[in-house]
């Protein structure tokens, strides 16, 4: 760990889940860092961005292997000969269903091309109704439309557009709110359109403490990228939901974190 008064930079070794730990060891550097900000602008200065063009083609890459069954599972664009499931995740996504009359209408923020949905369609084939939407930047929506897109899963780069067209039950935040430069305002956002269910899985939590941003580097072998990452404050979390959302279920995520005193999380919300 590296530390100094204004400016703190520490290894995502903690942070990488333990099939990621071997690619890890063979980096060097101070990739897979990240470094404390004061304000959005001063971490988006220092960032490369999620919207880049070869990050876009090594993520369709990898995914369109998946959906032609040449690989088993795909997140990050990196894949995996075994699929690591967020267990508690689809146990409420089931759930949800199955309050549904074994219908899923769900809408995934942030999904990139279908990472979750590819991870477990597999417990979700014999739904009555499946309806999985993705919202993401234009460039990976385009690309969905054009790549991806069946009967079961579609794509919108905006989220009132996909609300509208499809009146889903239930939203998915899964590793997405901290690379937001206001996630507590998406967080109203999912409230004010009226989700019945909101559920949050791999969002990265401070155990006390108010809300700290970092700029993340992420390893080059995965890809080459930077980007604003917010360690959220649990404490503001929960009142930003606990007014109009009851909490069903909180789990710790498959990641695992030691930095800065932080946790990754889950959490399984209804509406009151």
């Amino acid at each position: 760990m590296m530390t100094r008064i204004n400016d703190m930079e520490f290894s995502l070794r903690d942070l990488l889940p333990p099939i990621l730990l071997g690619m890890y060891r063979k980096i060097r550097g101070h990739y897979g860092s990240y470094r404390v900000c004061t304000t959005w602008d001063e971490a988006k200065e220092s960032s490369a961005g999620y919207d880049s063009d070869p990050i876009l083609k090594k993520v369709k890459e990898s995914l369109l292997k998946v959906k032609n069954g040449e690989s088993v599972y795909e997140r990050d664009s990196v894949l995996f000969d075994r699929i690591q499931y967020s267990w508690p995740l689809l146990a409420g996504i089931l759930w949800i269903a199955s309050q549904k009359a074994n219908r899923l209408n769900l809408v995934d923020f942030g999904g990139s091309l279908g990472s979750s949905y590819y991870q477990n369609r597999k417990f979700l084939s014999h739904l009555k109704e499946l309806r999985w939407s993705i919202v993401e930047q234009k460039k990976f929506a385009e690309c969905g439309k054009r790549e991806f897109e069946n009967e079961h899963l579609k794509f919108h780069d905006d989220l009132d557009e996909c609300f509208r067209e499809h009146r889903p039950d239930a939203i998915l935040f899964s590793g997405v709110l901290q690379y937001l430069e206001k996630p507590y305002a998406m967080l109203e956002k999912a409230q004010s359109l009226g989700f019945e269910f909101i559920l949050i899985d791999r969002t990265s939590f401070l155990r006390k403490g108010g809300d700290r941003l970092t700029v993340q580097k992420v390893p080059p072998e995965i890809f080459p990228a930077s980007y604003p990452c917010w360690f959220l404050s649990q404490e503001k979390f929960r009142d930003a939901m606990n007014a109009r959302y009851q909490l069903v279920e909180e789990f710790d995520g498959f990641e695992k974190a030691h930095v800065m005193d932080s946790i990754f999380k889950g959490f399984i919300f209804r509406r009151k």
